[in-house]
This record gives structure tokens, C-alpha cells and sequence, in this order.
């Protein structure tokens, strides 16, 4: 279906990641409820019993999952403070201990996060192995993302005081999840619209394939991503061809930046898409700022560039001379810049070299328009249309 598997660090688009540790599946699961985003409630167990059950029933079913939820916040304020210890000692220390203790004090403290039931927060954790001696700047990238999981956990102790879209997003970010048929059994928050197919990507995330598939509303003009998880090898489901369009209904999941939904009622198999008009990279940015302020955990936010094309580093790896001198660029030197004007975006390190020369081959007969992902590692391009036709890259 036009899908790479690929292995993604971390989260980009506002979803939180999976809640498989078997310790989590046990303790915040095991009561047969998923708790929900809106005040920490639970959804409850299925009913004991045949027939209709009693409204006392009902009212015992919803104070216990009560309770569960309450139990689970308190755990979670839990894992907060430790983290915010953890985290104190580490500065304390200073960051030079940090590469030489490798990945085993991280997992140790992730472990940690999934005992509290905070799968958001162990995932975030995990990641932070990886930054420790990964290269040139490493303490400053690993300073930044300790001060964004300082910010996180500072949130969701006053998540009461939040503003309710920002409050949502937190919860989110924690692993707080909202049941799909919750949000598709609301006929106010379906949205139908002819939804074109933009990307989609299979990721490996921990025991788990992630699928994400990148929608384009046409006339709502809003972004939106399907996510689905399948264990054991298995491909997750649904699949869509890149390029098609679907006309169906999306409900939205909360959050200040929302941008992940359920799919609702398709009227219709896929049909051929359009080409999306795309923007700026001026646009670009000034979106992605936008989520960033209900989401400052972003990774990055889809956006479609038009008329662009991918600029190679220069022979040897030297600067670039003249006025493109201080466009700014990425560890792979490349980038994409807006045909006529000297205004460029750095292309992400993590894209791949076969990518990029795809690109670059496309980019013979004039301009493209591209779809990938705006974030401060720079633009990850995903989609590039020769013509009417799309291209994975």
C-alpha cells in the first residue's frame, strides 16, 4: 500500500505511545476498563449476569470505576514526583555520568513509569537512552528533553488548572486513553468530508507495529492521522492506498492540538484522489508553531509544501556560499527550498538516503509538491506528487 516499516524513536504527532508492558496490562487493565481522558473516568466492566442490570447495579459499576480512576491518578502523581527526583539527581551529577551509564538506569526509571500506569511517560523515558553520547550536542539535546519531561510532569500535577483542551493533551501524553466507541457513539463530533490518503507508515514500536495514515480533509481543509496497533507480526489495520480518497466520517480525540481520530462510517470504497494545493514553508512553520501551543510535546505536525525542491549539500560537506549561507541544516546537509525564493527548510536527519535521491530524480521536470512532517528536527517528507500521481518516498 505504498507503507515503509521503518523504527520511530518518538512520537510526532500528538498520540501516545502503546500501553504493552504486560505489568501495565495487569494493574491499570485488569478491571476490564480503559480509563478516559475526561477526568480520569472508566468506562466500567461488562455487566454480571443476564438481562438489563439494576440501576443500583449501574451506580455500584460507576462508583468502582471511579475509584479505579482515582487509584490510577494517584499512582501516576507518584511516578511524577519519583521522575522529578530522578531527574533532580541526574542534573545534580551532572550530564557527563549520564553516557557512560548507558541505557540501564533509563529503563530502570521507565519501569518505574509503568508500575505508576504512566505508559506516556515510560516511553518518553526509553527515548532519553538513546540521546546520551549519540553525537555532537548531545547534552543540550538531552537537557531539552529532560526539561520537556520536567514540563510534563509539572502539568499534569496541575492539570486542574489547565485549560480543558491543554488538560486533555496532558492526559494523552501520560497514556490516558479515550474509548473509540466513546467518541464515535457522540454524533455531534463525526465529521464527514472526502478525506485524500497522504501517507502511511508502519513503524516497529517495541513488541508492536504501529500503523499511522495522514489524511487531508477536502473540504474542511483539516489534518487528521488514523492510528492502529497489531501485535505478533501482524499487519494493523486499515490499510489505504496512498492517493485514494475516502468519504467518511472522523471523530476527532481531544486534545489542544487534535489531530488523531476514529474512523466512523465509510460511504464508499476509496476512489482516485486530488492533488492537495499545499503552502509555504513560511506556512509550514507558522502551523507547526500553532500546535505547539496546545501540544509543546510535538514532535511535528503534517503539513503539504508546494513548489519546493530538495537541495543537496555541496561537495565535501562545505558551507553552502552566498545569501543561502545561513539557511539552516540538518546533520544530513540537505534540504528543501521554495522554487524561486531563498527559503529553505532543513530535510530531517532521520530521512532516509533513498528518499532523498528519489526527490532529487523527481525534482528534474520542475517543482514538487510534498507531504511529510514540520518539526524542529526539520521537514521528514513522506509523499511527492509527479503530476497527479503520488510517490512514497
Amino acid at each position: 500500500m505504498g507503507g515503509h516499516t521503518v523504527r520511530r524513536p518518538a512520537e510526532r504527532a500528538g498520540t501516545p505511545m502503546p500501553a504493552d508492558d504486560a505489568a501495565l496490562r495487569a494493574e491499570g487493565e485488569g478491571a476490564g476498563a480503559e480509563t478516559s481522558t475526561s477526568g480520569e473516568r472508566s468506562s466500567g466492566a461488562g455487566s454480571s449476569g443476564a438481562g438489563t442490570p439494576t440501576p443500583a447495579r449501574s451506580r455500584s459499576r460507576t462508583e468502582a470505576a471511579h475509584r479505579r480512576a482515582a487509584q490510577r491518578a494517584a499512582r501516576i502523581s507518584a511516578g511524577t514526583e519519583e521522575l522529578e527526583q530522578r531527574l533532580a539527581d541526574l542534573l545534580r551529577g551532572g550530564l557527563a555520568g549520564a553516557e557512560q551509564a548507558g541505557y540501564t538506569p533509563w529503563e530502570e526509571i521507565a519501569a518505574r513509569m509503568v508500575d505508576s500506569q504512566a505508559p506516556g511517560l515510560a516511553a518518553r523515558v526509553r527515548e532519553l537512552g538513546s540521546v546520551a553520547g549519540s553525537g555532537e550536542g548531545w547534552p543540550e539535546r538531552l537537557l531539552a528533553e529532560c526539561a520537556l519531561l520536567h514540563l510534563l510532569a509539572r502539568a499534569w500535577e496541575g492539570r486542574d488548572a489547565l485549560p480543558t483542551p491543554l488538560a486533555e493533551t496532558v492526559r494523552t501524553r501520560m497514556g490516558l486513553t479515550v474509548e473509540t466507541s466513546e467518541l464515535l457513539a457522540d454524533g455531534a463530533a463525526l465529521i464527514r468530508d472526502e478525506w485524500l490518503v497522504l501517507a502511511q507508515r508502519d513503524t516497529e514500536e517495541g513488541r508492536l507495529t504501529a500503523r499511522r495514515i495522514w489524511l487531508h480533509g477536502r473540504a474542511t481543509g483539516r489534518s487528521a492521522m488514523l492510528l492502529s496497533f497489531a501485535a505478533g507480526g501482524r499487519a494493523p489495520e486499515p490499510a489505504l492506498p496512498v492517493g485514494a480518497a475516502l468519504d467518511a466520517e472522523v471523530a476527532y480525540y481531544p486534545g489542544g492540538s487534535p489531530l488523531r481520530v476514529a474512523l466512523g462510517e465509510r460511504h464508499g470504497a476509496p476512489v482516485p484522489g486530488f492533488r492537495p494545493t499545499g503552502g509555504s514553508i513560511a506556512e509550514a512553520l507558522e502551523t507547526y508553531a500553532h500546535a505547539l501551543h496546545g501540544d509543546p510535546w510535538l514532535e511535528g505536525w503534517p503539513y503539504v509544501l508546494r513548489d519546493v525542491v530538495p537541495i543537496p549539500p555541496p561537495e565535501g560537506g562545505a558551507s553552502a556560499t552566498g545569501p543561502a549561507r545561513s539557511r539552516p541544516r540538518t546533520a544530513t546537509g540537505w534540504q528543501v527550498a521554495s522554487a524561486g525564493a531563498d527559503v529553505a527548510l532543513p530535510l530531517a536527519p532521520e530521512t532516509s538516503p533513498r528518499a532523498l535521491w528519489k526527490l532529487l530524480a523527481m525534482s528534474a521536470d520542475g517543482p514538487l509538491t510534498v507531504f511529510g512532517e514540520c518539526g524542529h528536527h526539520g521537514f521528514t517528507p513522506h509523499t511527492a506528487w509527479l503530476g497527479s500521481r503520488p510517490v512514497t518516498l
